[in-house]
C-alpha cells in the first residue's frame, strides 16, 4: 500500500530536481522531531547523490575491467622511498600534483594498478581517463582530421587525472603522436599523467619518431613523478589454466626422469 502522500511527494522531488528515492524513504525515515526527520531525509540524499556521482565517474572513465587493491600483490612493486602502496591509495601522489611512470614487462600489474588508483581517485570524485595509448592516439588523430578536435579536448579535460596504458607496445600514427604530445604539454602541471609502459626511456623514440619532442615529453612526464618498477614476471601467464597444465606435464616428467 502506497504511504499517504508519497505521490504528491515524488512529485514535488521532481519539481525540486531531487531523486525519487527520497520520496521512497520519506515513509521509512525517522526523527525525534520534525527537524530531526527533515534533517536525516535530506541527508541521505545528499549521500544518495554522492555514490551516484561516483558510480557515473566510475562507469565513464573507460577501466578495462574493475579491480581492487586487495587483488594487487604489492610485494613484487619496486616503489621509491617517497611512494608507498598506502600513499597511492590515499591519492597522495594527486594531491601534490605528482605524476606516476610504472615500468615492467607485460602481465606483470601495471594495468591493474593504475585501475586501482584510478577507482580510488573516482571514489574521492576526482575525474579520470583511462586509454589505451593507441588508442587515444587515434581517437586524436581521427578527431583532427574530422575537425572535431577542440570539441574531444574539451571533453577530455574534464578529467583530472589521464591513464595512458600500454605504452610504446605499437607503434603509433604520426600526426596522433605529435597531437598527444602537444595535449601532453598543454596539461604539464596542470593534471597528472599515470603512464603505463614496457620500454626504457631510451627506447621512446622508437615509437615517438622525433628525438627532440621525445626528450621534452620525458622530461616534463618525470618533472615531479613517482616511478613505480615492475620487475616479476608475467602474472596471468603464471594464473593461467595454460601454466597450471605445463606445471602438470613439467611435473609429470620429472617423475618419468626420476623411475629412469
Amino acid at each position: 500500500m502506497r504511504a499517504p502522500f508519497q505521490e504528491e511527494i515524488a512529485k514535488c522531488c521532481r519539481q525540486l530536481r531531487l531523486s525519487a528515492n527520497l520520496a521512497e524513504r520519506s515513509s521509512t525515515t525517522q526523527g525525534g522531531s520534525n527537524q530531526e526527520y527533515l534533517y536525516q531525509l535530506l541527508r541521505d540524499e545528499i549521500e544518495y547523490r554522492r555514490k551516484q556521482r561516483i558510480s557515473k565517474l566510475i562507469r565513464t572513465a573507460g577501466f578495462p575491467r574493475p579491480y581492487d587493491f586487495s587483488q594487487f600483490r604489492a610485494g613484487e612493486v619496486e616503489f621509491q622511498s617517497d611512494c608507498s602502496i598506502e600513499s597511492l591509495q590515499g591519492c597522495g601522489f594527486q594531491q601534490k600534483g605528482l605524476n606516476i611512470i610504472m615500468y615492467g614487462g607485460t602481465g606483470t600489474g601495471k594495468t591493474m594498478l593504475s585501475t586501482c588508483i584510478g577507482i580510488k581517485l573516482c571514489e574521492r570524485e576526482i575525474p579520470v581517463r583511462f586509454f589505451r595509448t593507441a588508442a587515444l592516439v587515434n581517437l586524436l588523430a581521427e578527431h583532427k582530421a574530422a575537425g572535431t578536435l577542440t570539441k574531444f579536448l574539451k571533453k577530455l579535460n574534464k578529467a583530472q587525472v589521464l591513464i595512458l596504458d600500454e605504452f610504446g607496445y605499437v607503434p603509433y600514427d604520426r600526426m596522433g603522436t605529435q597531437l598527444l604530445f602537444d595535449y601532453l604539454s598543454d596539461i604539464h602541471e596542470k593534471k597528472q599523467v599515470i603512464l603505463n609502459t614496457n620500454l626504457e626511456f631510451s627506447r621512446w623514440v622508437n615509437v615517438l619518431y622525433d628525438e627532440q619532442m621525445t626528450s621534452a615529453l620525458i622530461g616534463r612526464l618525470t618533472h615531479h613523478c613517482h616511478l613505480i618498477l615492475f620487475p616479476g614476471g608475467n602474472n596471468r601467464l603464471r594464473e593461467s589454466s595454460l601454466n597450471e597444465t605445463y606445471r602438470s606435464i613439467a611435473a609429470r616428467a620429472d617423475e618419468g626422469g626420476n623411475h629412469d
